[in-house]
């Protein structure tokens, strides 16, 4: 039962997964998002990594996040910016090519320049544990550009 539900909350934060992006490209360019499940195939020894759909999927699991984007507009879109909540269920699994936050996505930075309180008001450092919100700037995407961010994250 406690898999259903995970389950079904991953398939909630998959719906919220397309993410915001800068007013200045707001409906300029297209963004989908999806998520995999990392599974090992094969024989001991030749076992290789596969990305496969999330049927079944128990704490401890890797996914990953990616949010594909597309300028079909024929313009040059200038600081595109692609936000990605983390869902409640996984945490994050590595640092990338992003910024993050861990305020509810209201700043952002490189996770050892961040700090989070504790509920006796201590200030600590950031852990990926504590990463809400994942960001990433693209400077220029020219028109007809495409291309895909990622991000992996560990079923709590």
């Amino acid at each position: 039962m406690m898999v259903k539900h995970l389950l079904l909350a991953l398939s909630c934060a998959i719906a919220t997964l397309f993410p915001l992006h800068s007013a200045q490209a707001a409906g300029k360019v297209a963004l989908t998002g999806d998520v995999k499940v990392v599974r090992m195939v094969g024989q001991s020894g030749a076992e290789k990594e596969t990305l496969s759909e999330p049927t079944k999927v128990v704490p401890g699991d890797k996914l990953v996040f990616t949010t594909h984007y597309s300028n079909d507009t024929g313009e040059e879109v200038d600081d595109f910016v692609i936000t990605n909540p983390i869902p409640e269920q996984v945490t994050l699994s590595e640092e990338g090519d992003f910024t993050v936050s861990v305020d509810g996505g209201k700043n952002f930075g490189q996770l050892a320049a961040l700090s989070t309180k504790a509920s006796d008001g201590t200030a600590g450092a950031a852990t990926l544990n504590d990463v809400t919100h994942i960001r990433w700037a693209l400077p220029k995407l020219k028109p007809g550009a495409t291309g895909s961010v990622r991000f992996s994250a560990v079923i709590r």
